[in-house]
């Protein structure tokens, strides 16, 4: 794939070099990644490198916090039964995990519930409230789910039901842009246009922890008390690929300490499953490549149910079994991505050929409806097109969106809600139900609505360099860039890892293909002035069929240009610093 090359600009370049001033002759490269992530003075890149839960904001100035707070307070001091609705994914699990315990831990009689995924599918369903009633209880909390429920909203209001509803997804507005809320006791939802509280990215089960705070605030107890759930959290902003900036940036700091220590039987006995070190937990890619899947394999494959009983089983013995299960239906899971995967690409190359489509709608009866969010993905990556989803559910057609970089995938949507039953989601993420017989109309309305929001730009994937790097600075200064340069996670959404142009390289020994498939790209490089200067490991991953370029540079002398992002790299004992290739071309082209 062709990558447009794009360098990040700064309004005010002055300011690298008053960075530099500022902290010690910070090294030009790095000065320019900080100012590009908004820090621009001492007191600032103090507070990005020593981010605390002092930059944590009151939950109580969250709209509707107080009165949410002081009724679930209410619930514990009188003893009242408490049903918490979650969802089926891992921000859903661990939030209703999260506040399960916490009540629990409290003497409340509190039970959860997950929605089944092919039987009620997305959010609040009126079978779960139902439960709620037969169950005794007074209160449901809602978690990652309930912003456009107002069917089942009123419907909890009618079984005498109270609920709480903690979501972040974007709330519905009225032809007048006023928002639309359910009719709840509360709604906590950042995104409201109504709420003036400071950070509007939280995940949902980030929801959950703030009302965990404001309630133990009520109860005259310690709000810190419910940092005992950052390894939760840390999962679930992981996970639910929420922006790590501001608050959530803290939080995920703070919860992979929390995760590297968690002495929650279920993470142990997961991790162990998985053959993970939780010590080892030291970046974002653990929970989104080992962690995360195996709790989503539950509700994809089965029931989320199995997620949340793991999360809260009490010792080790009563957690192993429950590993073992999501471990197994994380290896069907797999096996069911890759048949689905093969058909949709498939599906995708007829349908570029036949339409020439701004977007990809995407539509087989049998696929299973738990893979296709994860199977979208790989569509967009692999052709770089928002993608949908859809397959079978019952007499319904459910589906699953992901977006590009610059299309707002719920806008698109919303100019398609006349053909549609339902659907809400995020800015890259979405997911709808329709009937059968508009998939077609669905197909034209959608690609109609990415293409006004399309440019030839956006189309072209794109890789954006954050500065030009001489490797031989990475050299003169030895440990204090690497020190340095890991300060700036936990990397994620809106902090990625920062990206280095360097140019002017010499390809050293023998470039290679790695791998069961030949599909990684394996050699070294140096500046090419710098004959006897040091040589660094690059890994491309996905790259071997750049390896005609790497020959042909040695073969022709011509230098190559590398975008690269700096990794360390530890192999059997030995810990070295690697440089993980983005892309690459000989330095005319």
């Amino acid at each position: 794939m062709t990558y447009r090359w794009i360098d990040r600009s700064l309004e005010t370049p002055a300011v690298v070099s008053n960075l530099q001033d500022a902290l010690n002759d910070l090294p030009t490269a790095l000065a320019r990644a900080l100012a590009l992530r908004g820090v621009t003075s001492f007191e600032e890149a103090r507070h990005f490198f020593r981010a605390d839960r002092d930059a944590l904001h009151d939950p109580l100035d969250m709209a509707d916090m107080p009165a949410a707070a002081d009724r679930v307070a209410q619930a514990v001091e009188r003893g009242e039964r408490v049903f918490v609705y979650g969802d089926y994914d891992v921000d859903g699990t661990t939030a209703a995990a999260l506040v399960s315990d916490f009540l629990r831990r409290r003497g409340v009689d509190a039970s959860f519930f997950i929605p089944d995924r092919y039987d009620d599918g997305y959010g609040l369903c009126t079978r779960g409230l139902d439960a709620a009633v037969e169950h005794d209880a007074s209160l449901v909390i809602a978690l990652d789910c309930g912003i456009t429920a107002h069917e089942e909203t009123a419907h909890a209001r009618e079984r005498g039901l109270d609920l709480i509803i903690c979501d972040h997804h974007t709330p519905q507005l009225h032809e007048d842009d006023t928002v639309d809320l359910p009719s709840a006791f509360a709604v906590i939802d950042p995104k409201r246009p109504d709420d003036d509280y400071p950070f509007t990215e939280l995940s949902g089960c980030g929801l959950g922890f703030k009302l965990v705070q404001a309630t133990l605030d009520r109860l005259g107890a310690d709000p810190d008390t419910a940092f005992e759930y950052l390894d939760l959290l840390g999962i679930a902003t992981a996970s639910d690929i929420v922006p790590l900036y501001g608050e959530n940036r803290v939080l995920m700091a703070e919860g992979l300490r929390a995760i590297q220590q968690s002495e929650r039987p279920g993470l142990r006995a997961l991790a162990d499953a998985a053959d993970l070190d939780l010590a080892d937990v030291t970046s974002t890619g653990n929970i989104v490549f080992t962690l995360g899947p195996r709790i989503n394999a539950a509700g994809r494959m089965a029931h989320a149910s199995t997620a949340v009983e793991l999360l809260l089983a009490e010792s080790y013995t009563e957690a192993e079994p429950l590993a073992a299960e999501l471990e197994r239906l994380n290896r069907e899971r797999r096996s069911v991505d890759d048949a689905a995967e093969e058909a949709a690409v498939e599906k995708a190359e007829r349908q570029i050929t036949s339409r020439s489509p701004h977007a990809l709608v995407l539509y087989d009866e049998d696929w299973h409806l738990g893979v296709i969010g994860i199977v979208a993905s790989s569509i967009v990556e692999r052709f770089h097109k928002p993608t949908i989803m859809l397959t079978h559910n019952g007499e319904a057609v459910k589906g699953s969106a992901r977006s590009i970089e610059g299309i707002n995938i719920y806008e698109a949507l919303s100019d398609c809600a006349g053909v549609l039953t339902q659907f809400g989601g995020h800015d890259h993420a979405a997911g709808m139900s329709l009937p059968v017989d508009n998939i077609e109309a669905f197909r034209d309305q959608f690609d109609a609505a990415v293409g006004e929001r399309v440019t030839p730009e956006l189309l072209q994937p794109s890789i954006t360099v954050d500065a030009a790097l001489d490797l031989r600075e990475i050299e003169s200064i030895g440990d204090r860039f690497w020190a340095v340069l890991q300060q700036f996670g936990p990397f994620g959404p809106a902090n990625a890892r920062p990206v280095f142009h360097a140019t002017d390289l010499a390809v050293v020994g023998s470039p290679r293909t790695v791998g069961s498939d030949d599909s990684h790209l394996k050699f070294e490089v140096r500046q090419r002035e710098d004959r006897n200067g040091a040589s660094y490991d690059v890994i491309g991953f996905g790259m071997g069929e750049k390896l005609s370029v790497l020959e042909q540079s040695q073969q022709e002398g011509r230098p190559l240009e590398l975008l690269f992002s700096l990794e360390d790299n530890t192999w059997r004992g030995n810990t070295t610093l690697q440089l993980k290739a983005r892309d690459l071309r000989l330095e005319e082209d």
